[in-house]
């Protein structure tokens, strides 16, 4: 039987920053992909005939260091000059524009006052920058690493002066609604601004808990929470990712599902020596690291039987419905938005934030928004390769489309929410339905089925504040190690989260090597 240093479970873009980190310490790995491609979200697929896309479509604020220690440039990485640029549609085709550190197509007391806002919230972001790419110790032993890290953080909370410590305090639980008011009145700003402290969670403008966490989360990557891309597209990461890992040695084998976490021992001294493949094949290694959501990695690879019964009930209770769609579009030609020369950077269709809240309302009661709200990009605007020449795709991320409906989720409840997607986007881009050549609806059960990833949420797990830091995924497997000895977690139900970031890949990695 071939034996490793290191088993990663999954080839998303978490656990092929963690082989990286490995693998540069001279660790023998192997990472274990149940589909035919890398990259897991981020993996590009043919949805028709020569369109392609991804369902991570924008790179979100992948860290610079990760990007440095690998030598991704080494690799092929490289990304656009400036972030892409944010723009929230209008009707009249009177669009608000967030282009690096300015805003366009609001009052001069909008952008005045988003001067201010930009100015505090930067320093709120790289206030907490630094501890998405470091374990969080666990709260109650007391031990140096635990003091020395709350207490970082302690004084970087004093370094903000007294007035910005008790700002920072006031609005890191505020509903994104609140904080919009305090500062802007034209709509659509509102709800471009909000947007980053809501995608992807279960949350709305007037939910208190974390949005606004959310938001610094997703501005820390340096961009104020504008979305690189790679050159080549979200791929360009994955392959630059790949490259790096196998010029090191790392092993990668697609089409490879594991079955389940092989373990040794009683209840008293388990430990994870290695893996079962779906055909029956067994391989063994030191350490055991899985990138696929808590619940697949402990209710079914592990099995509740190698568990406490309090840790396995902590596990089911983690929210981790999905509530995002993807629609995908194959187009014969570049869509024209109504007053923009150029379709390019994300495109926000939310006039307002109580259209975001309406359509949260209906996701509540297992319904489809009436008025859905969608962020839209054109990737093959930066990767050509995505489409035949001259043709297009069009992604778009739907916010609140539940994974479980009212009435089930079939071919013609699909299409009648394809349908109204495109009704809404064609009031932006008036040709769009002459363009289309294909379409596809992935819902959150797709997702799901397709990622094996429990209940289609991108972030394993919803992203509130009892499923942050030392409590993500949950306590006794906060720190990437688990209650079973030598089996570890990357993916994004780890600190710091969801998105392609590489954080908890990076950190995991870390961890195994201390």
């Amino acid at each position: 039987m071939t034996h490793y240093d290191t088993i990663i479970i999954g080839a998303g873009h978490n656990g092929l920053v963690c082989a990286n980190y490995l693998a540069r310490q001279n660790q023998k790995v192997l990472v274990l992909e149940s589909s035919s491609t890398i990259g897991g979200l981020a993996s590009t697929h043919e949805f028709h005939p020569g369109f392609k896309v991804s369902v991570a479509h924008t790179a979100g604020h992948f860290s610079k260091k990760i990007h440095r220690d690998l030598s991704l440039q080494d690799h092929g990485l490289s990304l656009t000059p400036n972030p892409l640029s944010c723009v929230g549609l209008d009707l009249q085709g009177n669009h608000v524009v967030l282009d690096g550190d300015t805003v366009s197509g609001v009052p001069e007391t909008d952008q005045a006052a988003y001067a201010n806002y930009s100015k505090l919230t930067k320093r709120f972001a790289n206030l907490l920058a630094p501890f998405w790419l470091k374990t969080v110790p666990p709260i109650g032993n007391n031990s140096l690493p635990e003091v020395l890290s709350f207490a970082q953080l302690g004084l970087k909370m004093r370094m903000l002066g007294k007035q910005d410590m008790r700002e920072f305090l006031r609005i890191i639980t505020l509903p994104t609604h609140d904080l919009m008011d305090e500062y802007f009145d034209h709509p659509i700003l509102k709800a471009l601004l909000s947007w980053n402290g809501l995608i992807g969670s279960k949350q709305a403008p007037r939910s208190p808990n974390n949005s606004v966490m959310l938001m610094l989360y997703r501005m820390s990557g340096g961009t104020n929470g504008l979305h690189e891309l790679p050159v080549g597209g979200v791929s360009g990461l994955i392959d630059a990712l790949r490259s790096s890992a196998e010029s090191r040695g790392v092993e990668i084998r697609t089409n490879t599902p594991v079955r389940r976490i092989a373990v040794h021992g009683g209840k008293e001294g388990l430990r994870a020596t290695g893996v079962q493949m779906d055909g029956g094949e067994q391989v063994s290694a030191r350490n055991i690291v899985s990138s696929a959501d808590p619940k697949t990695t402990f209710l079914t690879l592990l099995g509740a039987e190698n568990l406490e019964i309090e840790f396995t009930n902590r596990i089911r209770r983690i929210r981790s419905e999905g509530l995002v769609a993807k629609l995908h579009l194959a187009l014969h030609d570049l869509p024209k938005f109504t007053g923009l020369d150029q379709s390019d950077g994300q495109l926000l269709i939310s006039p307002d934030m109580a259209t975001i809240e309406r359509s949260f309302d209906d996701s509540k009661y297992g319904q489809c928004p009436t008025d859905p709200v969608m962020e839209i990009v054109i990737p093959s605007l930066h990767d050509p390769s995505l489409a035949p020449e001259g043709q297009h795709v069009l992604s778009a991320q739907v916010m609140y489309v539940p994974y479980k409906m009212k009435n089930a989720w079939d071919s013609a409840a699909k299409d009648v929410f394809t349908d109204r997607l495109i009704d809404k986007i064609a009031l932006y881009a008036p040709t769009i339905r002459e363009q289309i050549v294909a379409k596809e609806l992935l819902t959150p059960i797709d997702l799901e089925q397709r990622f094996r990833v429990a209940g289609g949420h991108w972030h394993h797990g919803e992203f509130a504040l009892d499923q942050l830091f030392m409590m993500r995924p949950t306590y006794g497997a906060g720190q990437y190690q688990t209650p079973v000895r030598n089996l570890y977690l990357c993916g994004a139900g780890s600190h710091p989260g969801g998105d392609i970031t590489g954080g908890p890949g990076h950190n995991a990695a870390h961890e195994i090597l201390s």
